[in-house]
C-alpha cells in the first residue's frame, strides 16, 4: 500500500458531521476494504469528536498527503488545518470559514501536485462561508475556479452528477428557484452538459458508447406542445444537434416514467431539467449510497450526497455509508481515467 497515493478527504464544516463520518469510515476501513485517505481539517476537532463519539481512533498528523498511505493501517492521518476558534458540534462559526476554505485549497494543491489521487469533500455550509465573504455559489464552482488558477486562460465548466449503484443523474439547472428554471434552460446549455456527461461516462466510468436520456421540463414532456413549449422549441432541437454529432441521446422523456427498473436499463445516465427532478429519484433509490461526482474537472472529485447535518453532529447518529461510497467511487474513477488518457495518447 505504500506506493498508493491516498485520497484527500476534506472535513467540510467541522461543526457538521464531516468529522463523524470520516472517523466512522476509518474505523471500518478493514471490513470495508477502503482505499487509504488523509483527512484535511483541524486535528484537535477531529480528536475531540472521536472522544465525544466514544470511538478509539489514533490520529496522527502528516505534513504531506502521500505520507498518509503508510500510516493508514494503524492511524487516521490528518493534514492539520487549525480553526480560528474551537469547534462546537452543531454550532457553525463564521470565524472558522477561512479554515474550511483552506482545507479545500490544500486538497486541490495536493491532487494537482501528485501527492493525492483524488479529492473527496465532506459537506460545507454555503451560508456560513458566504457570511464570511465567500463569493462562489458552492463547492463545485470553487473547485473549478481553483483548477482555472492553475491553467491560465482555461475555461472549466463543472457538471454535477449524482451516482448510485443503479442510477446516474445530472441536473441541468441546480441551485436556483424553480420559478427561474424555464428561463435558464437553453439548447446550448443542454448540448454542453450532454457533451461533458458523455465524455465523463466514457473516461471515468468506462462506458465506450454512453446512452443518455433527457427529461422534458413539463408534465408528459409537454405533450407535443399542449402543456408547454420548452420541449418543442428548446430540448428537441438540442437533442437533434447532439445526435448529429454521434451522441446516443434520447428524449425528451416524461420524467414520471423514466426511473422505474425497466426504464433504467435503457440508459447510462439521465440529464434532468432541474434539481429535484434529478435528485428525488436518486435519493429514493439510493439514499445512503448516492455520491456527488463533479464532471469536467481536471482532477477527480466526489462527495457524499448529503449536507452538514448540524443537528446530529457529535451524536453518533450520522450515517457514513455515502462517504464510503464516495471513497470507493473516487478510487475506481482514478485508474479508469488514467487508462482512458493512456488509450487516447496511444491513438
Amino acid at each position: 500500500m505504500t506506493g498508493v497515493r491516498p485520497l484527500a478527504v476534506t472535513l467540510g464544516d467541522p461543526a457538521g458531521i464531516g468529522p463523524d463520518i470520516a472517523i466512522c469510515a476509518w474505523r471500518e476501513r478493514k471490513e470495508l476494504s477502503l482505499p487509504p485517505f488523509v483527512a484535511v481539517g483541524p486535528a484537535d476537532a477531529l480528536k475531540a469528536r472521536a472522544h465525544r463519539l466514544g470511538i478509539e481512533v489514533p490520529i496522527e498528523a502528516v505534513l504531506r498527503h502521500d505520507a498518509g498511505t503508510a500510516l493508514f493501517a494503524r492511524a487516521l492521518p490528518v493534514l492539520d488545518v487549525p480553526t480560528a476558534r474551537p469547534v462546537v458540534p452543531g454550532t457553525p462559526d463564521a470565524a472558522n470559514a477561512q479554515a474550511v476554505i483552506q482545507c479545500i485549497d490544500r486538497a486541490v494543491a495536493a491532487v494537482e501536485d501528485g501527492e493525492a489521487a483524488a479529492i473527496v469533500t465532506c459537506p460545507i455550509s454555503k451560508s456560513v462561508l458566504q457570511s464570511a465573504g465567500f463569493r462562489h455559489p458552492g463547492h463545485t464552482e470553487y473547485l473549478a475556479a481553483l483548477a482555472e488558477q492553475r491553467r491560465p486562460g482555461a475555461s472549466i465548466r463543472p457538471v454535477m452528477m449524482l451516482a448510485g449503484p443503479d442510477l446516474r443523474v445530472v441536473p441541468l439547472t441546480i441551485h436556483i428557484p424553480l420559478a427561474r428554471v424555464p428561463a435558464a434552460i437553453s439548447a446550448p446549455l443542454i448540448i454542453e452538459t450532454a457533451r461533458i456527461t458523455a465524455a465523463a461516462l466514457a473516461a471515468d466510468f468506462g462506458i465506450p458508447r454512453p446512452r443518455i436520456a433527457v427529461t422534458g421540463l413539463n408534465p408528459h414532456a409537454g405533450e407535443s406542445g399542449t402543456l408547454g413549449r420548452e420541449e418543442v422549441e428548446i430540448i428537441e432541437p438540442a437533442l437533434r444537434a447532439l445526435a448529429a454529432e454521434g451522441l446516443c441521446v434520447t428524449g425528451p422523456h416524461s420524467a414520471d416514467a423514466l426511473f422505474h427498473p425497466l426504464a433504467r436499463k435503457t440508459y447510462d445516465a439521465v440529464i434532468a431539467m432541474y434539481h429535484d427532478q434529478a435528485l428525488i429519484p436518486l435519493k429514493t433509490i439510493a439514499f445512503d449510497e448516492g455520491v456527488n461526482v463533479t464532471l469536467g474537472l481536471p482532477f477527480v472529485r466526489t462527495s457524499p450526497d448529503h449536507g452538514t447535518a448540524f443537528d446530529i453532529a457529535g451524536t453518533g447518529r450520522a450515517r457514513h455509508q455515502s462517504l464510503v461510497a464516495a471513497l470507493r467511487l473516487a478510487a475506481e474513477i482514478v485508474p479508469c481515467r488514467a487508462r482512458a488518457a493512456s488509450d487516447k495518447g496511444a491513438r
